[in-house]
């Protein structure tokens, strides 16, 4: 059965320069503190995303993803239950569980698929996006139209998690310490199957992990091999996968990516950037990173403004 969720206060305050994958693992709060209003909401350089961070519920208006996943909002969220037959939602206090309806449909449909095929009671689900989308103060670059969502290819455990085991249970690392590989003990043939169910899914155009699990992905796959083009490697990754749906084609304002090439990508030259030493053990910058400012109301598409001004959408609390 689905449990009634109440709606959750803002996320933490603390602000982050840059889109780190570590801090999806942080720990988050069952007492989060609301973030304080702002001085001068009119204030045309104030970062964008002090205003989207400050929107508990979506957008009374159509669904509609505007913009590219990087800089834009989206209208119409809906909410992904945080309890289902066949997953979980974890980090409840980040309110990040709102996406676009055909993403919302599309990780309900994947849980059914990944219990059948792998046997495991379901998905934990990470990441999705803010109520409105556009810009977060912590975390991620991308998930700003709603067709983004984070995985994690944790099993889902046979019991309810209490809100305070979902802000506190960490995610299992798959890689190895090396970053050479996969950790056998850990990433078995059952995540290669849920990767593969979302790849399969038709919608999904990208789907990002560790390289190291793309390598394993690669050695391992039999059959049909054609699901691994979606399969895409990036930084972080190695405890969670990252789903990117096509824009929808009614959505003309959405800003989508080419498709990638047909190969499998499984070639040494695809993999060898990710496995440089330059790579794997980056120097540490010479000076601090300057924190970034971040992108303004104004240089998000125009249709934003009315996305983030819109009055609330109902909520309907499911818990």
């Amino acid at each position: 059965m689905l449990i009634r969720q109440i709606l959750i206060p803002l996320l933490f305050s603390t602000l982050c320069a840059t889109a780190s994958a570590a801090l999806a693992q942080d720990r988050g709060s069952l007492d989060p503190k609301p973030l304080p209003p702002l001085a001068n909401p009119n204030d045309p350089k104030l970062p964008a995303k002090e205003l989207f961070a400050r929107k508990v519920l979506p957008a009374a208006m159509p669904p509609r993803a505007i913009g590219s996943y990087s800089k834009g909002c989206i209208a119409g969220a809906m909410e992904m239950p945080i309890t289902g037959d066949t997953w979980q939602v974890m980090r409840l206090s980040r309110n990040r569980n709102w996406g676009h309806p055909d993403l919302i449909a599309l990780l309900k449909r994947l849980s059914a698929k990944v219990h059948k095929d792998t046997g495991w009671p379901g998905i934990l689900i990470g990441d999705i996006g803010q109520p409105r989308g556009g810009p977060a103060l912590t975390g991620h670059a991308s998930h700003q139209i709603g067709l983004d969502a984070d995985v994690w290819l944790t099993p889902m455990p046979d019991h309810l998690l209490s809100r305070q085991q979902r802000e506190d249970m960490p995610a299992t690392m798959m890689v190895r310490d090396d970053r050479l590989d996969v950790d056998p003990k850990v990433f078995t043939p059952f995540q290669l199957t849920m990767l593969r169910d979302a790849a399969q899914e038709p919608r999904v155009q990208r789907i990002f992990v560790n390289a190291a699990i793309k390598k394993a992905l690669c050695r391992e796959a039999t059959g049909d091999r054609s699901w691994l083009a979606k399969i895409r490697p990036w930084y972080g990754h190695d405890y969670h996968f990252h789903i990117r749906m096509r824009c929808p084609p009614e959505d003309g304002a959405c800003e989508g990516q080419k498709d990638q090439p047909e190969e499998d990508g499984c070639s040494p030259s695809d993999l060898a950037y990710w496995f440089k030493d330059s790579i794997l053990h980056p120097e540490p910058p010479k000076e601090p990173p300057k924190p970034e400012h971040g992108i303004t109301l104004a240089q998000l598409p125009a249709a934003c403004r009315q996305v983030l001004h819109a009055p609330d959408a109902k909520h309907y609390a499911k818990q």
